[in-house]
């Protein structure tokens, strides 16, 4: 039985997800499958960044970190995260970026193995991770190493060296998704620790990093928490290490009595302490307007739809352009996946290219995939019908030939 338009409509009308899409600034006549790179924006957020500015940094000027709580903003907001990835509320805090956070994530559990040397990680990991962890192992002068194995070589690769398994749970490429209880389990099993990198996870699925016994997370604001550009990022600490784990940036904000000025550093109890420096207001405040859009969600219709998705793109895919040479990356299965589907093709930089000169932005990602990320708060069914058909005349027309989708932008 053939998909048609009047099925997507139908499948909009009926989704519980479908009122949450007026909440965007969504541009007309554009239809935006990259929320995986980079959220939309939502309308609330520019309203309250605006505040912050005119009202609060204008007007009550330094009083705003008592009288707004900008001092609290990296708690309150870290609280609104983890109710999307199963922590609890003093278990997150926003600060800085992934890739620092990674960075003293690594650093904390490495000091808790001393007696290991191995921080394992798999060839699907985002490339920003590894180097994080290439740079540590340097920085403690190469007693660790960065062991990167192919995905199905990580459980036999847990040996007893291994201090620490770091994965990205939801490869940026393919969009297959790790099994995290199970790969938690076969790591404790060996004594080592887990770090999981939920930047394509956070905001597209329900995580259960407790339930699953995860250690440490990191993940980002500005993609599927629709944050905006450059948002800060987030990290998660398991209580029961709360005590135990130091993390190397000694920055005032992680000082147990900042406004104290003490000369010599001591923690914060909690994960207060992985705070480094000032928190940015700005940014926390849009961040916190996209957060907010999630408070009444339940959380399981965020994977329903999701996983739907990605299936009707796959199959209007295979419907309508059948012959195009366009081959699926990413797993079959809704189960096995995130929330996004990418196809392979030769030409797939300038495919992508001609298909976003069309209205229809996704992105590229080397050697030769296109990746098409699906927010369930504001992609429609009708959406995807939309995107296969301008794919499909991008194919039929060869526009992708043209001189000017072959030409490299700095960022792809």
């Amino acid at each position: 039985m053939s998909i048609s338009l009047q099925h997507c409509r139908e499948m909009d009308t009926a989704d519980p997800l479908a009122r949450y899409r007026d909440a965007f600034a969504l541009p007309e006549r554009i239809v935006y499958l990259d929320g995986n790179s980079l959220g939309a924006l939502p309308k609330q957020a520019e309203q309250r960044v605006r505040d912050v500015m005119a009202r609060q940094w204008g007007q009550d000027l330094i009083k705003s970190w008592n009288l707004h709580d900008w001092i609290g903003a990296p708690q309150r907001v870290g609280a609104k995260i983890a109710r999307l990835i199963g922590a609890q509320p003093h278990e997150v805090v926003v600060a800085d970026s992934t890739s620092l956070n990674v960075f003293k994530a690594l650093d904390a559990v490495l000091r808790l193995r001393p007696d290991r040397h191995i921080i394992l990680s798999d060839d699907g990991n985002f490339p920003t991770d590894l180097y994080m962890a290439q740079g540590l192992a340097k920085l403690l002068g190469a007693k660790h190493e960065l062991k990167i194995v192919s995905s199905d070589q990580i459980t036999a690769s847990l040996t007893k060296d291994v201090a620490v398994l770091m994965l990205t749970e939801v490869d940026y490429r393919t969009g297959q998704l790790h099994d995290m209880a199970a790969l938690t389990k076969a790591a404790h099993d060996t004594g080592a620790l887990t770090l999981w990198d939920l930047a394509h996870s956070a905001g597209a699925f329900p995580v259960d990093l407790n339930g699953c016994g995860a250690d440490f997370a990191v993940g980002c604001g500005y993609k599927y928490l629709n944050g905006g550009p450059g948002a800060p990022a987030f990290i998660f600490v398991a209580e029961r290490w709360h005590e135990r784990a130091e993390q190397p940036l000694f920055g005032w904000m992680g000082h147990d009595a900042p406004f104290a000025f003490d000369l010599d550093y001591r923690p914060r109890p909690g994960i207060d302490r992985f705070l480094v420096g000032t928190p940015p207001i700005l940014s926390l405040t849009a961040l916190e307007a996209g957060l907010d859009l999630f408070a009444d969600v339940e959380l399981g219709s965020l994977r329903r739809k999701s996983g739907a998705l990605g299936d009707l793109f796959i199959a209007l895919v295979e419907q309508e352009l059948p012959d195009s040479g366009l081959v699926l990356a990413s797993p079959r299965s809704a189960a096995e996946r995130g929330s996004q589907v990418s196809f392979r093709h030769p030409e797939g930089y300038p495919i992508m290219q001609a298909l976003i000169a069309r209205g229809v932005i996704g992105d590229f990602r080397a050697p030769d995939i296109l990746r098409f990320g699906f927010a369930p708060l504001y992609v429609s069914f009708v959406d995807i019908w939309d995107a296969v058909a301008q794919l499909k005349a991008v194919m039929a027309g060869m526009e992708w030939q043209r001189p000017e989708f072959r030409r490299r932008a700095a960022v792809t």
